[in-house]
């Protein structure tokens, strides 16, 4: 990626989720969800849904694939997972979330 992108991608407020599909750090397929920069207390927040943990060596929270797969609702689960993820930073770190967010179309 180019590093002008990479540079104005983190200059501001961060939360990103995303699917690793298992390799040599972790031998297991997962989702992940970090913030940057993380606000002090990040790798403490309770997240959802229960099978969601934060991962010290990889520096961000994971919520097993096969949790998903075997939830009732996995659309949901991992849904959950990533609003709960990015409360959990944009409420630590103060972000402005009126200015952030966009209400949800049903």
């Amino acid at each position: 990626m180019p590093d002008d992108l990479i540079r104005e991608a983190y200059s501001h407020e961060c939360s990103s989720i995303g699917f690793w599909p298992g390799g040599e750090q972790a031998p297991y397929p997962f989702f992940f969800a970090y913030a940057y920069p993380a606000p002090a207390g990040f790798n403490e927040a309770k997240v959802l849904p229960a099978e969601a943990r934060f991962d010290a060596a990889l520096g961000e929270f994971v919520l097993p694939y096969d949790a998903v797969r075997e939830s009732a609702d996995p659309d949901a689960a991992v849904l959950e997972f990533a609003q709960s993820t990015y409360e959990a930073a944009a409420n630590l770190a103060g972000w402005d979330r009126a200015a952030l967010e966009m209400p949800m179309k049903r």
